[in-house]
């Protein structure tokens, strides 16, 4: 019996490239054994709405491919889900952060090349409240980088304009008080940013979290205390070479379970997306989706 797959995509990421690639990449699914079929989103929330009817009937394997924020759609639409199908991803987005973790080819054939080869691994994904997410999940101004530069910044000089964005918001970041709770600690104090993290690649910075596992129910939550404009700046230059975790003003833990909470607003960033303001709960859901990826991973 051939396996059925559903390609769920953005037609506008990656400057239409994977539009334009679509039949080749039916030809080649089709060739390897799966009777194929592929959705366009339109709009926010078009891709979850398309993986739960996915689900419904029975797909063997949902394929996300776009950006992460395609990719953190589709996973809503699964994740509470008990029978939950595989999971393939095409990285179409400017920095793909969940792809780099897993190692995936940049290239479109190469990519779906690793779904019909078969291997899987199962990940943990991080549920937020009333949503999930498989990356990260964010607070404080410097966090709002990912969805705050401009798309044809992006597009001229990929995820370089990121850093670009981020030393420009240096000046305007102001220190929040925090409570944390986090599995049996308590951080209570000025915070500039927090991150959750599930993986090592955040907004390109892949040495963020230099020790993440993809599968061991934990999240690496980084504190970045209140520090000048000076410091601020030391921290991200070491973050990028992945010496900050000894930094005096940096928080680096592991942990299961997250309650953040202030009397200030501050807004979240969620798998490089705005998630909406605190208070918020973090829960680690271990090796939660089945994943294709490299044997080499």
């Amino acid at each position: 019996m051939r396996k059925r797959a559903r390609i769920i995509y953005n037609p506008t990421s990656g400057k239409e490239l994977f539009k334009r690639t679509l039949p080749d990449v039916l030809i080649k699914l089709e060739r390897a054994g799966y009777e194929t079929s592929a959705y366009a989103t339109e709009r926010e929330g078009d891709a979850t709405l398309e993986a739960e009817r996915a689900l419904e009937q029975n797909y063997d394997i949902i394929i996300a491919a776009g950006g992460d924020g395609t990719l953190n759609e589709v996973v809503n639409g699964i994740a509470e889900q008990p029978n939950r199908p595989k999971l393939g991803i095409i990285p179409m987005g400017t920095v793909n952060d969940f792809g780099r973790a897993l190692h995936l080819p940049n290239d479109i054939m190469g990519a779906v090349d690793v779904i019909i080869k078969g291997h899987t691994t199962k990940v943990d994904i991080g549920k937020m409240n009333n949503r999930y997410f498989i990356n990260l999940a964010a607070g404080g101004k410097l966090t709002q980088v990912s969805y705050e530069t401009p798309s044809r910044l992006k597009s001229i000089v990929g995820p370089f304009a990121y850093y670009i964005k981020g030393f420009e918001m240096l000046p305007q970041m102001k220190a929040v008080d925090l409570r944390i709770e986090y599995d049996n600690e308590v951080f209570q104090g000025e915070a500039l940013l927090f991150l959750l993290g599930l993986t090592n690649s955040m907004a390109g910075f892949e040495k963020l979290v230099p020790d993440a596992k993809l599968d061991d129910g934990y999240y690496t939550l980084i504190i970045v205390e209140k520090a000048n404009l000076a410091e601020l700046g030391h921290i991200m230059t070491l973050a990028s070479r992945g010496e900050h975790t000894k930094h005096p003003k940096v928080i680096y833990k592991k942990a299961k379970s997250i309650n953040i909470s202030s009397f200030t607003d501050m807004q979240l960033n969620v798998d490089g997306e705005y998630g909406g303001k605190l208070p918020a709960n973090f829960l680690n859901l271990k090796q939660h989706i089945e994943v294709c990826t490299p044997k080499d991973i």
